[in-house]
């Protein structure tokens, strides 16, 4: 008889968050004209014009900015940088990034060398292009961005990584700039720490630049 004063809960679910009209199994184009281009000047080569989301990873920088992650079954990911909320109104940088190394990191010295010392470096050299530290500290050092970022896959699973990142610039032409960005990745797998250091590099698109499929 006193069922109406029973609290009503509602299930809400989890889902990979959309914007630009990107989502977690869609598939866009990218513009030709402009990746014929400007695909010459990068350390990226071949492109697909066509990609396929299979991952959405979602970083919480602080309570108004976010980086929403569209991961491609071309071996790299749309970034999109959003201050409020994620509408394509409060978009502020897009970016194409495509993964250039990864490499495992066994031991615990190597993990804290990989913090204190190889990822914030005032310059970064890749195949004979010097890229320059772009998030600089106020003090004498730069220590590398700590983020997790959760990832929303096509299996319905969710996973989430610890990241320590540093971001890095290059330019070339009339105001074009190539991004390097180094990522020290650790997870938690079956109890034990699973750690590498991921180097991303990518240049700027415009909204324009997405075709969605």
């Amino acid at each position: 008889m006193f069922n109406w004063f029973k609290k009503k809960t509602e299930k809400i679910e989890d889902k990979a968050p959309e914007i630009l009209g990107l989502r977690l199994g869609g598939a866009f184009d990218l513009d030709t004209v402009k990746m014929t281009f400007i695909e010459p000047e990068l350390i990226i080569n071949g492109a697909a014009k066509t990609q396929f989301i299979e991952a959405v990873g979602m970083v919480r920088l602080d309570e108004q900015t976010t980086v929403l992650r569209y991961y491609t079954d071309d071996e790299g990911y749309i970034q999109v940088l959003v201050r409020g909320e994620l509408k394509d109104e409060n978009i502020e940088d897009v970016k194409l990034m495509y993964f250039f190394d990864t490499k495992g990191i066994g031991s615990e010295k190597d993990w804290e060398n990989a913090l204190n010392r190889d990822i914030s470096l005032p310059n970064l050299y890749l195949q004979g292009h010097t890229f320059t530290r772009v998030w600089e500290s106020s003090g004498t050092s730069s220590p590398p961005v700590a983020m997790t970022e959760k990832t929303y896959h096509k299996d319905g699973s969710i996973s989430e990584t610890d990241q320590f990142a540093m971001l890095y610039e290059r330019q070339f032409g009339d105001e074009k700039y190539e991004y390097a960005m180094l990522l020290g990745e650790e997870k938690i797998i079956n109890n034990q720490h699973d750690r590498c250091l991921v180097t991303v590099t990518g240049f700027d698109l415009q909204p324009s630049d997405i075709y969605i499929i």
